[in-house]
């Protein structure tokens, strides 16, 4: 069963930003902006933020007693529903924030989920989402209101002469089991989809970039695909994998997934593993930039610091420079052109520059197509309409009671010739 998004009631939130002053090309604001726009996404309404100036974060409170009765409150005289922190808060501090402030407490990676639970749609999106839900859970059961109630509803029937805190532990536990089997299947179900297209040597272009940076609707200007779009964070979750013919007759395969974030938690890239391994089976990642946002170098370096814990940063990545049409400034685009050298300056929304796109694409992809000459008996004609499909044909001419093709056809296609003599 899939839980309902933890935000089903609540109407406003206090956002409590601690500012540890650790990276200059992020500041305090840029997390406090980032997090008004998260909780936007979640469809909660922003209605104040607090900042703390901490060097490093007080075990029981997070940000230290005093703080934490100020937020407390704070939270009153605005009358939140919830308090959300940037940052993602122990069992501990969990508890002890929940006694202090009258409002529900919510950290960073909850918030996350919780838009991820609203995205996804997929079978196989819902299970992996639900399981980064319990195995957040699980850790955090104790405390007043930290139980399975959090998230709308007990997982079952309570054993008499058994604890709550026990029985929800160990029903979480089994859950946890049975959709980790489930979601194997699923994975090696997508396994079994690549490798069918591996064997019809199809290339794979995968976009990356940060989240709400245009991915899905380059995809869809592409692809003449429908895939959600909206201005929000994580607008798309599930992976959607299109076909596009390219100008010579090649066809290839576009591949539209989840975006990244600054500081996305770690224990959320390991849960979307599963998904983010369409990334990893691409020839070639296209990284959309969105040159229109004021952080959109630090937003680079965050997609690149993911592609490095997914061992993707060696591929070969075309830089596409989104949303031109926003920019009214050309020494921005010189600018981000001297910082990701052969970079391409383009707008999805308004298909500008896509020729070039193309043409950089046909020139980065492995080259899986040959030209073959082939000779088919009578008997093989059937052959003639797959080199039509998969291949580019040049000649056909019939003699006698054979057919002579000349054509540009998929390497596996080749082979397949090869071994029946079909070549000359």
């Amino acid at each position: 069963m899939q839980y309902a998004p933890t935000f089903f009631l609540m109407e406003k939130a206090l956002l409590v930003i601690a500012d540890f002053k650790k990276d200059k090309n992020w500041t305090a604001q840029d997390d406090c902006d980032e997090l008004s726009e998260l909780v936007r996404s979640s469809g909660v309404k922003a209605a104040g933020d607090i900042f703390c100036r901490i060097k490093s974060p007080a075990p029981r409170f997070f940000v230290g007693e005093g703080k934490a009765r100020e937020i407390a409150i704070l939270a009153a005289q605005m009358g939140v529903d919830a308090v959300i922190f940037n940052d993602e808060l122990s069992a501990t501090q969990l508890r002890n924030l929940e006694e202090v402030i009258n409002a529900k407490i919510i950290d960073r990676t909850q918030l996350i989920l919780d838009i991820f639970a609203q995205r996804a749609k997929s079978r196989e999106g819902k299970i992996q989402v639900e399981l980064a839900q319990l195995n957040y859970l699980l850790p955090r059961l104790s405390g007043k209101g930290v139980s399975l109630s959090r998230l709308g509803g007990g997982i079952g029937t309570r054993g008499p002469g058994e604890q709550k805190l026990e029985v929800d532990r160990r029903r979480i536990n089994t859950k946890i089991s049975k959709l980790e089997d489930e979601l194997k299947v699923l994975t090696d179900k997508r396994e079994s989809s690549r490798d069918l297209r591996k064997k019809h040597d199809l290339p794979v272009i995968a976009l990356v970039g940060y989240t709400n940076a245009g991915k899905s609707t380059l995809f869809n200007a592409f692809t003449d695909s429908n895939v959600l779009v909206m201005n929000k964070l994580f607008a798309t979750l599930d992976p959607t994998i299109r076909r596009f013919t390219l100008p010579q007759g090649e066809d290839i395969l576009f591949v539209d997934t989840v975006g990244f974030l600054h500081r996305l938690p770690h224990n959320l890239i390991e849960a979307f593993k599963a998904t983010l391994e369409e990334i990893s089976g691409a020839d070639v990642l296209m990284h959309v930039l969105d040159v229109s946002h004021p952080k959109a170098l630090q937003q680079a370096s965050a997609v690149m610091e993911v592609l490095k814990e997914l061992n993707l940063q060696d591929k070969p990545i075309i830089v596409a420079l989104n949303k031109i049409d926003k920019v009214d400034s050309v020494s921005v685009l010189h600018l981000f052109s001297r910082c990701f050298p052969g970079s391409l300056p383009i707008s999805a929304l308004k298909k500008e520059g896509f020729d070039l796109l193309i043409k950089e694409l046909v020139d980065r992809l492995p080259k899986t197509m040959e030209y073959v000459h082939v000779r088919l008996p009578a008997v093989k004609r059937p052959l003639l309409d797959i080199i039509y499909k998969e291949g580019k044909v040049d000649s056909v001419k019939f003699e006698g009671e054979f057919i002579y093709i000349k054509a540009q056809v998929p390497k596996a296609l080749k082979g397949r010739f090869q071994k029946q003599g079909l070549l000359f």
